[in-house]
């Protein structure tokens, strides 16, 4: 399988898109993301979900994947936003995880970097995502690459039936 991108010590990480054919291994991540966040009874995806999302006609998310030495080792799953204040699209970060046997080898912070340099590339404005508030490694991590905590804002959501109710008073 051809590589598109070498980074980290020895040539040794490889990061490269998702291919069609590995919803599986994109949902296998998904899982291992949300029992570490004990939040695997959340998790309602499917592959065939997956693939539609990843490599249907409309893509609307994608996702790289990083090896260490050729096997699977972590995944950043990603898609674009776009800011209103500056009129530019970014990047938002859905999920960032490795595989707890791969920690430590930089894993991490390639994926991170393979998705500044889309954003420098593309020139886009930001790269920005969520972190669990007592995940304090990664917020240790995030912090010393230079990210800034977003802590004047807080998040909403819309699921289920709220989402339902508000949408039947659409016209």
């Amino acid at each position: 399988m051809p590589k598109t991108d070498r980074s980290g010590r020895d040539g040794r990480i490889a990061i490269r898109p998702a291919w069609p054919g590995e919803a599986g291994l994109v949902l296998s991540f998904i899982r291992e993301l949300a029992e570490f966040e004990k939040l695997g009874h959340e998790v309602t995806a499917s592959e065939q979900r997956i693939d539609r999302a990843l490599f249907g006609p409309m893509p609307r998310a994608y996702c790289d994947i990083a090896e260490w030495e050729g096997e699977p080792a972590g995944f950043a799953l990603w898609f674009y936003n776009f800011s209103t204040f500056r009129g530019q699209h970014g990047i938002y970060l859905e999920d960032l995880f490795v595989k707890p046997g791969f920690r430590g080898k930089g894993i991490g912070k390639a994926l991170l970097a393979r998705l500044a340099r889309r954003c420098v590339e593309e020139g886009l404005g930001r790269l920005e995502w969520w972190v669990l508030d007592w995940n304090e490694a990664a917020i240790d991590v995030y912090r010393s690459l230079g990210a800034e905590a977003m802590d004047e804002w807080t998040v909403f959501r819309l699921s289920g039936e709220a989402l339902d109710r508000l949408a039947g008073q659409a016209e």
